[in-house]
Formats: structure tokens, C-alpha cells, sequence
């Protein structure tokens, strides 16, 4: 992706931006031009580089804490660059490995899986995964409606792969025995080699067409049931690791830090993190106040997602990390990972 601003930039401003971003993600410090004109090949003095660095600071690029001190880069400085003059590494062959080794092959437990592989990336990067499992979408062999207590009740969905889940929901008042089994009998007749988002989009239409032959508690049973279906309950789930690696980090900001991860822990539609990566396969980048979960604390996203044997995108894993994150080194670790669990759902080998 090609920006204005850098096709503005002349070779010298260009390699003096380029040299200043690198140093800044190396050290975390603002660079002085002092420094900057000791690295360079040709002999330019500190004074023209620093004349550059103005320029620079002019058209938004560099930014300079204190009046004496160096520069660093803008949010659209890093932008810039991580656009259009980052190179990226290849994934090292050591890092690769122990990637590897959390995939887990011959483990059935995906979710085991991904959690293990949050832990790798946080500990590879030294920052914060996330990884969003996908949802469950096995069809469905058995559904059952249980009473726990008067305002309880418990939906038991069985699937075809062996995988159980109950959830809790509020039922309608006055409940009877033989409304919980039509309600089950008649979720049955239907959820049979369906996954639950296809039977979520079929059971409205069925309801309506046969409310006069369930009986009324029946039917509000399959409506409480199919809320709770729809509910936070069925989200994907969101795996953070890594959180002492954030706010260890050199310029952590204790408190904004804390803001972050209470908007993760609260956030209740976690299947946003799909969107972010609504323009298909790859990594994407989001540098603080481009995604408004990680604007207040000044943290950078870079995620990537998996998809599974069908194509389609199903969860995303990534890092979160302050915004002079090692980009080219964390970028293809991130998609090195998306794709080999991608390939690990899909069952393929390799």
C-alpha cells in the first residue's frame, strides 16, 4: 500500500525516516541525529540530518518529546512505514519449531490447542496473544431441555462428533415435564445433521408455521432456548495470554494497560475480532487509535485469520503489543501460526 506522503520523501529523507523508525523500534528511545549520522555510509553531517528530521517532523511523520531530546515516530510515521518500507523477516527456523510443538496433532481438544499456542506467541514475542477459537459447528445429533430449579432450566446439545455442551437459560413460568419433552421432540425433528447456525436460521420460520401444534410453554421453551444460542454463550472464545509482557514493557502506562484489558475481558461481542480482518486472508496491522479496542492504551494489533477445510474464516490469532512492536519480525510469525492452524483444522499435514 503505497502512501502520498512517502512518495514526497527524496532517497535522503526516505533512508533518515526509514533509520530513525528502526532505531526507535530497537531502542524505544528517540533518536538524535548525532547517532543517526554515525550509522551512515556516506558522510552527511549531524546538521543536515537534523535539518531532514525537521522536515519530517513538519509533514507529521517524526514527533520529538522534549525540545532537546530526539525523534520518533507518529502513529502515521509508523503507519508509513510499516506500509511501505518495513522489511519483513522470514520466521526463524527456532521460533517455527516451537510453534510446531503446540499444535498438538494428536489431540482431539482444539481449544487445549490454541491455548497452548497463545502461550507460545506471547512467549515468542514478549506481548499480549489473543486467539479466537471458533465457535462449534458440528451438526448436531440430540437436543434436551432438563429442569435445575423453578426459573432454571438446561439446554443439553449433543453433536454428531461426541463434543457435549450445556447451557443455562431462564425458561417461561410454569414449565411442565411434557412441554420440556415437545420442546426437545421438537427441536429433534429438525436439528438433525445441522449445524446450529443452520438450524438457528430455519427454527423462526418452523416455529411460526407450527405454534398450533406446540403447546404454548413448548413453544417458548424452543424461543428461551434459540436466545441462548444467540447469546454471548455462543461466541467464539477469547484467549489472552502474555498480559506481565505489556506491562513490562518500557513506556507502559500502568493504568491505560489495566483499560485494555478490562475492555477485553468485557467485551461481549469477542467475534469482532473476525472483522478486523474482514478483507480476507493476511496479517493487518492496527497501530494504536486505528482500532478504538486499543486506542486509550496505545497498543498496536497485528493479527491474522485461520481458516478451516471449507474456507472459511473461523477465528484469528494475534499480538498485542506498544506501538514500537519488532513489526518485521512479529508480522510473520502471526501468519506462520494463523496458517499452520488453519491446516491443523482442516486435518491436513504438514
Amino acid at each position: 500500500m503505497s502512501n502520498p506522503l512517502l512518495a514526497e520523501l527524496n532517497d535522503r529523507s526516505r533512508e533518515v525516516f526509514r533509520r530513525v523508525v528502526e532505531a526507535y523500534l530497537a531502542s524505544g528511545e528517540p533518536v538524535g541525529s548525532r547517532s543517526l549520522s554515525r550509522d551512515f555510509s556516506e558522510k552527511i553531517s549531524a546538521a543536515t540530518i537534523r535539518n531532514v528530521m525537521q522536515d519530517l517532523e513538519h509533514l507529521g511523520l517524526l514527533d520529538s518529546p522534549h525540545i532537546s531530546a530526539g525523534r520518533m515516530p507518529t502513529q502515521l510515521g509508523l503507519r508509513i512505514f510499516v506500509d511501505g518500507l518495513m522489511e519483513i523477516d522470514k520466521v526463524d527456523p527456532a521460533d517455527r519449531d516451537q510453534i510446531e510443538q503446540t499444535m498438538g496433532h494428536d489431540s482431539p481438544d482444539i481449544t487445549t490447542m490454541l491455548d497452548r499456542v497463545g502461550s507460545a506467541l506471547s512467549a515468542l514475542t514478549q506481548g499480549a496473544s489473543l486467539v479466537l477459537s471458533p465457535k462449534h459447528e458440528a451438526p448436531i445429533r440430540h437436543i434436551e431441555f432438563v429442569s435445575l430449579a423453578p426459573g432454571r432450566a438446561l439446554v443439553v446439545l449433543v453433536f454428531s462428533d461426541g463434543h457435549v455442551e450445556n447451557r443455562i437459560f431462564t425458561p417461561p413460568a410454569g414449565q411442565t415435564p411434557s412441554a420440556m419433552r415437545e420442546a426437545g421432540n421438537f427441536l429433534n425433528a429438525f436439528a438433525a445433521g445441522r449445524t446450529l447456525s443452520e438450524l438457528r436460521s430455519l427454527i423462526g420460520s418452523e416455529i411460526a408455521r407450527h405454534r398450533a401444534e406446540l403447546d404454548g410453554l413448548a413453544a417458548a421453551l424452543v424461543e428461551q432456548g434459540l436466545a441462548q444460542w444467540e447469546s454471548e454463550a455462543a461466541d467464539a472464545r477469547l484467549i489472552v495470554r502474555g498480559r506481565a509482557n505489556l506491562l513490562g514493557t518500557q513506556e507502559a502506562d500502568l493504568d491505560r494497560i489495566r483499560v485494555l484489558f478490562d475492555d477485553l475481558e468485557r467485551k461481549r461481542d469477542i467475534a469482532e475480532f473476525l472483522q478486523l480482518t474482514d478483507e480476507g486472508a493476511g496479517v493487518r496491522i492496527f497501530i494504536g487509535s486505528e482500532n478504538k479496542l486499543f486506542s486509550l492504551s496505545g497498543s498496536s494489533l497485528v493479527v491474522s485469520p485461520y481458516m478451516n477445510a471449507d474456507r472459511k474464516i473461523v477465528g484469528a490469532v494475534g499480538v498485542i503489543g506498544p506501538t514500537r512492536l519488532n513489526y518485521g519480525r512479529i508480522v510473520p510469525i502471526v501468519d506462520y501460526t494463523a496458517q499452520l492452524v488453519g491446516r491443523v483444522l482442516s486435518g491436513q499435514k504438514g
